[in-house]
């Protein structure tokens, strides 16, 4: 179930069909969803706004939600890995990060936060619909198998990213919030990169994330 306007309008530019619509009045009064409900080419259902509070997750239920079913995208290329990271809020903002800087696939073990939550897809806003996701049990074996090069980051001790080589494919394996990747993830990874910093705190995994995608991305030949 997707919630509000933007998730369905992104589901349906990605030309996912919903299975259903569900909608207040409220809300079909409301230009930008009428538009959306009707470019859907799906009759929704009317609910009532106390019905729609039970239905969404939102603390503020946007009045338009989809049924859809998860999308089976099949991409290759550059990936993101994730290890552990347990904050729904800091999952969706890695999806988002790497829709927007052209990664293709996200592979996340089963320790993440799930993929598909109200939460993580709220934090994606669209993400989800750009690029293919995989939980899977096994992500040393997902590492194992990518063809290409496989970054890691870590807070001391490896490469400053700046004197990192980042053309071609490259697959960037990131962990928990507070742990960290496992010393068996990081004996994995081709190369150890490190994001200087001025001090104080590490930085947050979404944040360094999205730095080195940024990164990768703003190279000649990098982000494919």
């Amino acid at each position: 179930m997707i919630e509000g306007p933007h998730l369905v309008a992104a589901a349906l530019a990605a030309g996912i069909k919903p299975v259903a619509l569900i909608a207040t009045e409220a809300a079909l009064a409301k230009p930008e969803i009428a538009a959306l409900v009707r470019g859907s080419r799906r009759e929704p259902i009317l609910v009532s706004a106390a019905v729609f509070g039970v239905i969404a997750d939102a603390e503020t239920p946007p009045g338009i939600a989809a049924e859809i079913a998860l999308p089976d995208l099949k991409r290759d290329g550059a990936t993101v890995f994730l290890e552990g990271v347990q904050d729904a809020g800091n999952v969706g903002a890695i999806i988002r990060s790497a829709a927007a800087f052209g990664v293709a696939r996200l592979i996340a073990d089963r320790q993440c936060a799930d993929v598909w939550s109200p939460k993580v897809l709220r934090a994606g806003m669209g993400g989800h619909f750009a690029i293919a996701i995989q939980p899977v049990d096994d992500l040393g074996a997902a590492i194992a198998a990518f063809s290409g090069r496989t970054v890691c980051t870590v807070v001391k001790g490896g490469r400053p990213l700046r004197e990192v080589q980042l053309s071609g494919r490259i697959g960037w394996i990131f962990g928990a919030e507070g742990a960290g990747l496992s010393e068996a993830t990081v004996s994995q990874a081709g190369e150890r990169v490190t994001i200087p910093m001025a001090g104080g705190e590490s930085l947050n995994v979404a944040a360094a994330a999205a730095i080195c995608l940024y990164e990768a991305f703003s190279r000649p030949g990098g982000g494919s």
